[in-house]
């Protein structure tokens, strides 16, 4: 009896455990994508007047959203957003409302025509955007560093750089800059969320911790946060982070040949599952930083982020978050290289590397094949994707243009030899046969 009454405990507790889960991310969604963390860095006429050649300046017009959305590489809210793309959302300003940024800016993505949270933005000029934003409103477009310098990439960790510098360990606002090591010519390209909820850490290089809550409100340093708004929603990302653990990848879409499909799996399993895990109901994945010189690819991320940002931060509000009798905090870690990621969905997260570098899947496991200077449309409907290399198709461009690019036309060019963004190593699918090559991207659909 005693241990039926135990097993029944375990049971019920197991479940309301579950169902806590479920009502903390159902908590999670609600908060994120409702919810204004950020005061608006612009006004409401910014978004009117960003394209004032359009001819459509209208707010509400679809003439003028779509060419925005375009511009800019933004997709359709796929919730309630009143006329504003993903990523951006109206915000309570000091005597009016005006426009602010959120995650989705970064890690709300688009395939085949369809808009999904936590797929990071493959088609974003973040650049672009910030810089015609601030001249519709009456400002200067200089930014304080480069915000973005290929489309479809960020430099994220700059940001993060740029932001605490500004700020005391306590969050204060300082009246002057630390120097913390910035860099921006990281060049990243945004993991998709759903991988989160199999790893340990989390950014390229595994330098935080897959379970900080506090991590997640980095974005939110904008100099007019004050300190005490941190902890104000402190336990309300920890229902977000609760809704980031529940996504799941969408399924491939098309045909998949499940005879190929198998044989690839066999090759997987081989050759690959020991970095990226393997995969269906008995799945695993065994959190592995890959050295640099083992696998070769851009070390400009793994360098690019200081040891005195990564002591500052953890100094900070941010790596305090857990007390405990073993000093069980939330630190920035070092690392010696990449951890090579869970593969879930994998058809959908083109372009491939830290970095964005490789447009294909073929290309992953082909690096001769690579394209060393390239474009490609940046929309995201079937046109653009290439369902046989599994990726985004592209299109070779030569070394020089004439007349010179502006700089809008040229962050459109994924240029491989420059710093940060080298399409070089992860060499392991060049020793593939041909065949086997293409039995591992038909397994990949799967995932």
């Amino acid at each position: 009896m005693h241990v039926l009454s135990l097993f029944a405990t375990i049971v019920l507790t197991s479940s309301e455990i579950h169902a806590g889960d479920a009502q903390a991310a159902e908590r999670g969604k609600q908060a994120l994508l409702g919810t204004a963390f950020n005061p608006p860095a612009w006004s409401a006429q910014a978004y009117r007047h960003a394209l004032p050649a359009n001819g459509a300046p209208r707010l509400g017009d679809p003439q003028y959203t779509a060419a925005f959305m375009n511009r800019y590489g933004l997709h359709p809210a796929p919730y309630p957003n009143g006329d504003y793309p993903m990523g951006l959302r109206s915000a309570p300003g000091l005597l009016t409302k005006g426009m602010a940024t959120d995650c989705l800016l970064c890690h709300g993505g688009s395939i085949l025509g369809q808009s999904y949270v936590g797929l990071g933005n493959a088609s974003l000029d973040i650049q672009a955007l910030f810089e015609d934003l601030a001249v519709a409103d009456g400002r200067s477009p200089k930014l304080p560093f480069a915000f973005g310098n290929v489309r479809g990439t960020s430099e994220a960790g700059a940001m993060a750089v740029f932001l605490l510098s500004w700020r005391e360990p306590n969050l204060r606002m300082r009246k002057s800059s630390l120097d913390l090591g910035l860099r921006d010519d990281l060049c990243e390209d945004p993991p998709a969320w759903w991988l989160l909820k199999k790893k340990k850490t989390m950014y390229h290089t595994g330098g935080g911790h897959a379970r900080s809550v506090r991590a997640l409100m980095q974005f939110m340093l904008s100099p007019l946060t004050l300190p005490t708004t941190f902890g104000k929603y402190e336990s309300t990302f920890a229902d977000v982070q609760a809704y980031i653990l529940s996504l799941e990848p969408p399924k491939y879409p098309f045909p998949i040949d499940l005879s190929l499909a198998k044989q690839g799996e066999q090759v997987f399993a081989q050759t690959c599952a020991r970095c990226h895990g393997t995969y269906g109901p008995n799945w695993t994945y065994p959190n592995k930083i890959v050295p640099i010189d083992v696998i070769g690819t851009d070390p400009n991320r793994l360098g690019g982020i200081s040891r005195e940002f990564e002591r500052y931060y953890s100094q900070s509000w941010f790596g305090h978050e857990k007390k405990g009798w073993f000093a069980d905090d939330f630190p920035a870690r070092s690392a010696a290289g990449y951890q090579a990621p869970p593969l879930d969905g994998v058809w959908a997260t083109a372009p491939y590397f830290h970095n964005g570098s490789v447009p294909t899947v073929y290309d992953v496991l082909h690096s001769k094949a690579r394209p060393a200077l390239y474009t490609r449309s940046f929309r995201t409907d079937s046109t653009a994707y290439d369902p046989v290399k599994v990726g985004w198709k592209f299109e070779p461009v030569p070394s020089e243009s004439s007349p010179p690019l502006t700089p809008y036309e040229r962050r459109k060019i994924y240029d491989t030899r420059l710093p940060g963004r080298h399409n070089s190593g992860h060499t392991f699918g060049d020793d593939l046969s041909e065949s086997d090559r293409w039995a591992v991207i038909e397994y990949l659909k799967t995932l």
